[in-house]
């Protein structure tokens, strides 16, 4: 569909980029004052340069007849518009850069509160792209173009002004080329937008080539794929620049054929207001100033043939960036939650009543049907089963990372969807099989368990997760620096760490998704132990593929293709000679 400059859809863009400016309109304001009068003394200065060279030339003037006077009234002219050009330049730098930084903010929180079934459909390099690049771009609008557009405005309808009064009919006759002027604006405004918009999104591409190549870099250099994927951002790259540079060519067209329309304009102009000197219709001085506003307002124009094109590249930004602050976030609270850390709240009765769910991304596979059981507090259950069985889905309908398809999930027999969402999952605690730590300190990591926990409370946490020991055989101890990723530390150091996090933070629901599936003997063994002191007193879930662990508990369902098709315990379970004895027997082979 071909779309004009600015239109009602557009705008709408726009306005909601540009609502971020509404907390600091009084520093607009000032940079919009210095704007007007910073444009408004230099169009005097064409006016005064005409007097200047009428009384030059024998005529009368209205401002002085004296050469002197208005000689030092074009410098106070100069001078004054150095003034406000300082106003105009420095109060627009405060909206840019505290604007762009709210942005950057709000796109943050939304980003950070958005579910996870957003981030099964959007790549990460996409989204760092988003809060990077295209914020920069609607950075420098708010600074440069803003100001830049409303300033040749302001010199362009003024001077219009002055012009008409000035010699209506010399006027008149440059006018007669504008038509011109806005055919091809919108022509080439067309292109441009569309142009800038894709370049904008193959950057995006790029960029998600290098996040993911960062990410599995130890892969990269393991199977030595380092000319490959060069090639391939090399490929992206190429795209980026050839989209970029065929949208520049079209604005160098663009702003060529203004600019060559204009001064085209401005000879005849200085031709056609010669004659009309000869006829005494004008005085010199007259035809001087005319030409000046006319270059002023030629000027004025070329310059807003770039600037369109920014803005529309602005436009394309704005676009993409507002698509994410309008999505649906998660109705997670953005305040501390220390206040909500009473463990009364959450008892730890859990129960799956006729449970139906297909992912968001693939709405015709079912991957959990008719499921229902139930956890008593402080009871213990293990869910097991061949890989895509349903089991970790489980868990995560249980942390809302998803919403059930049909069926219902209650804690302490109230509906999952009663209680705050940071509630529900304050009271959760989780160690997955692959931990992923925070590129900082050991004790920045067991910390995130609990914000305002003491430094004694992070070592108890440590030696009760089996952590203490390594922990201290570290030159810098807690404060060891862990990595990006925690790549400094073993499997097992991570997961014991992870568990000390779990331990701080003191949920009334466990859930330990294969915690220890990837270990070596010695490490399971330590992790294990780490795990039966977190596991006391609290419900727990355990999701396992390695039996051995998991004998103990209370309960074990047994999982395929989405159903729960035997529960019971261990030796329960082993007697009755079906699938989870299957299951056990094949381990044991291995």
């Amino acid at each position: 569909m071909k779309k004009n400059f600015l239109n009602k859809d557009q705008f709408k863009h726009l306005v909601g980029i540009y609502q971020f400016i509404l907390p600091y309109k009084w520093n607009f304001a000032i940079g919009m004052v210095g704007l007007i009068f910073s444009s408004l003394t230099l169009l005097s200065f064409p006016l005064i340069s005409g007097e200047l060279l009428d009384v030059a030339s024998g005529n009368e003037s209205w401002l002085s007849n004296n050469l002197n006077f208005i000689a030092l009234c074009l410098l106070a002219v100069f001078l004054i518009q150095s003034i406000f050009s300082f106003i105009r330049v420095y109060f627009f730098a405060q909206v840019n850069e505290k604007s762009s930084a709210d942005i950057r903010l709000a796109l943050y929180q939304k980003l950070i509160t958005l579910p996870v079934s957003f981030y099964d459909k959007h790549r990460t390099g996409e989204l760092l792209s988003r809060i990077t690049s295209d914020i920069s771009l609607l950075q420098s609008t708010f600074s440069v173009t803003l100001a830049e557009f409303l300033r040749q405005i302001a010199t362009l309808l003024i001077g219009t002004i002055v012009i008409i009064s000035m010699a209506p009919n010399l006027t008149g006759f440059m006018f007669a080329s504008f038509p011109l002027l806005i055919v091809a604006a919108i022509i080439f405004g067309r292109y441009i937008r569309r142009l800038t918009k894709k370049t904008q999104d193959q950057l995006a591409e790029s960029s998600t080539i290098v996040e993911e190549t960062l990410q599995a870099v130890r892969a990269v250099k393991a199977f030595t794929s380092e000319f490959r994927e060069v090639s391939r951002y090399r490929r992206s790259i190429k795209q980026v620049v050839n989209t970029a540079l065929k949208a520049a060519l079209f604005r160098g067209l663009f702003v060529a054929f203004i600019i060559f329309v204009l001064f085209g304009a401005i000879v005849a102009v200085l031709w056609y207001g010669a004659t009309l000197v000869q006829q005494n219709v004008i005085s010199i001085g007259d035809l001087v100033s005319f030409i000046l506003y006319t270059t002023l307002i030629g000027g004025s124009i070329a310059g807003l043939g770039d600037l369109y094109g920014q803005i529309q590249r602005a436009i394309g930004a704005s676009e993409r960036v507002l698509d994410i602050l309008e999505e649906k976030s998660e109705a997670v609270t953005l305040t501390s939650s220390q206040a909500q850390e009473s463990r009364n709240i959450i008892q730890g009765n859990i129960r799956f009543e006729n449970v139906l769910f297909a992912y968001p991304s693939r709405p015709d596979i079912t991957v959990l049907n008719d499921i229902t059981f139930s956890v008593e507090a402080g009871e213990k259950i293990a869910l097991v089963g061949h890989s895509g069985a349903g089991k970790s889905t489980l868990a995560q309908l249980l942390l809302q990372f998803y919403l059930v398809t049909q069926g219902s999930i209650t804690i302490d027999d109230t509906s999952i969807d009663n209680y705050e969402l940071s509630v529900i999952r304050q009271h959760i605690g989780l160690v997955p099989q692959e931990v992923i730590l925070f590129g900082g300190t050991i004790e920045e990591n067991i910390r995130y368990g609990k914000e305002s926990a003491t430094l004694d409370e992070i070592r108890e946490a440590a030696r009760q997760a089996n952590a203490l020991s390594f922990i201290e055989s570290f030159p810098e101890g807690l404060s060891t620096i862990v990595g990006e990723r925690g790549v400094q530390l073993s499997g097992g150091q991570r997961q014991r760490i992870a568990i000390a996090r779990a331990i701080l933070k003191d949920p009334a629901i466990l859930i330990l998704d294969e915690a220890t599936s990837s270990l070596d003997a010695e490490s399971e063994h330590l992790v294990q132990k780490a795990l039966e002191n977190l596991m006391e007193n609290r419900t727990t879930i355990i999701i396992a593929h390695r039996l051995a662990t998991i004998r103990k508990v209370n309960r074990i369902y047994m999982l395929k293709e989405g159903e729960i098709i035997e529960q019971g315990t261990h030796e329960e379970l082993y007697e009755l000679d079906q699938d989870y004895r299957s299951l056990v027997q094949l381990q044991m082979l291995n």
